[in-house]
C-alpha cells in the first residue's frame, strides 16, 4: 500500500518540443521508444534516463487543463506519479486521511497547490543503458505558503505513509525559511518542503510563491554517480549553472577537512559540498530557463550523505559577504 518510487513526473510547458530538446541536448535524456498518440491541440513527449521518467505536455487550446496550468503558474510540475503495489489501496488510505480526490478513475489526489499526486502501479525495472549522466530522481523541493509547512508534513505522513527524517530553520541574513524533509519507507521518494518566515525580510521562497501563484515544485534534483563529468558534459551542451564565489572554496578545508572530490575541481566547476555522519554530498543548481524563474534543476552526487546540503545555503551566503567586504576594503 505504501508508495515506493516516483515513476514519472508530468511537466506542463508552453512548447513541448523546446523543453524536450533542452532536456535531450543538455542533460542526455532520450525519447521513449513508444510515444503517446497526440490528441488534437495537445502535444506530448515522453523522455527517460536512468530511472527518471519525464512526461512533457503542452496545449494550444486555451481552456485545456495544461494551458490553464501554464497560464496560471508558468511551466512546472503538474503531477508526481507515485508507484505503489496497490494504487487503489493507496488512494483509499489517502482519502481516509483527508486527501481531496480529483479523479478517482485516474487515482489522482490534490497535493501541493496545483501540483497533484497520482497513484500508479510499480513499473518494470529499467534496463541499464550505460553511459548515462543521470541515475535517478533524488528529491523534489516543494514550496508552501507561510504557516502551511506543519500541515504539509502531516499530510505526507498520514495520507502518503511517509516519515519526517529531517528539518531545519535556515536564516540567511535578514531572510529565513523553515524546512521539513519527508521520505517514503523505501527511501526512494523524498520531498523537501519549505516555507518562508514572513517575520523576516522577503526572500527567494516568498518570490517563488508570488511568481508561481501558490505552492508548487521549486526544483527537481537528479542524482548522478559522477557530478564532475555530468557538469562538464552538460555545460559543453549549453547548460548554464549558477556560479559560486571563490571565497566559498577558500574556507572548505577549515569547514569540512578533506573532500572526496578535490577542491580545485569543485572550484573549477562551481560545485558545492556538504557532509553529515554518513559521508559527503556534492550539488550544483542549473540556471533557470523558466520565463518566471520559478523552476530549475539540480544535480547531486551522494557519497554516503543522507541530508540535503542545507548548510551550503548559509556557507555560500557568508562567502558572498566576505567577498563583498574584501572588495570594499
Amino acid at each position: 500500500m505504501t508508495i515506493q518510487t516516483i515513476t514519472h513526473v508530468e511537466y506542463h510547458c508552453a512548447d513541448v518540443g523546446q523543453t524536450a530538446a533542452e532536456l535531450r541536448t543538455g542533460f542526455g535524456f532520450r525519447r521513449d521508444a513508444e510515444q503517446p498518440v497526440w490528441q488534437p491541440g495537445v502535444r506530448t513527449v515522453h523522455l527517460h534516463q536512468g530511472s527518471i521518467r519525464m512526461r512533457l505536455y503542452s496545449s494550444e487550446i486555451a481552456d485545456h487543463p495544461v494551458a490553464r496550468y501554464v497560464e496560471r503558474h508558468g511551466e512546472g510540475v503538474a503531477v508526481l506519479a507515485l508507484g505503489c503495489a496497490d494504487p487503489l489501496a493507496a488512494l483509499e488510505r489517502a482519502e481516509r486521511h483527508g486527501a481531496e480526490v480529483l479523479d478517482r478513475d485516474g487515482a489522482l489526489i490534490a497535493g501541493f497547490g496545483d501540483t497533484a499526486l497520482r497513484f500508479v502501479p510499480l513499473p518494470d525495472a529499467p534496463e541499464p543503458a550505460g553511459g548515462e549522466l543521470l541515475d535517478a530522481l533524488d528529491h523534489v523541493a516543494i514550496c508552501v505558503p507561510a504557516g502551511q509547512l506543519a500541515a504539509a508534513v502531516r499530510f505526507c505522513e498520514a495520507a502518503l505513509g511517509m516519515h519526517r527524517i529531517f528539518g531545519e530553520y535556515i536564516a540567511v541574513g535578514e531572510q529565513a525559511m523553515d524546512s521539513g524533509v519527508v521520505q517514503s519507507p523505501s527511501g526512494d521518494v523524498t520531498f523537501t518542503l519549505i516555507e518562508p518566515d514572513t517575520g523576516r525580510r522577503a526572500g527567494q521562497i516568498d518570490t517563488f510563491l508570488a511568481d508561481h501563484d501558490g505552492a508548487g515544485v521549486q526544483h527537481l534534483a537528479f542524482r548522478t554517480g559522477d557530478i564532475a563529468t555530468a557538469v562538464r558534459t552538460a555545460s559543453s551542451h549549453g547548460v548554464e549553472f549558477l556560479t559560486t564565489p571563490g571565497a566559498y572554496y577558500d574556507s572548505l578545508a577549515e569547514r569540512l577537512g578533506d573532500t572526496a572530490i578535490p577542491v580545485r575541481t569543485l572550484r573549477e566547476l562551481n560545485v558545492l559540498v556538504d557532509q553529515d555522519h554518513g559521508g559527503q554530498l556534492f550539488q550544483i543548481f542549473a540556471r533557470s530557463t523558466h520565463p518566471r524563474r520559478t523552476f530549475f534543476l539540480e544535480l547531486i552526487e551522494r557519497q554516503g550523505a543522507g541530508t540535503f546540503g542545507t548548510a551550503n545555503i548559509k556557507a555560500l551566503y557568508e562567502a558572498v559577504e566576505r567577498q563583498r567586504a574584501a572588495a570594499s576594503a
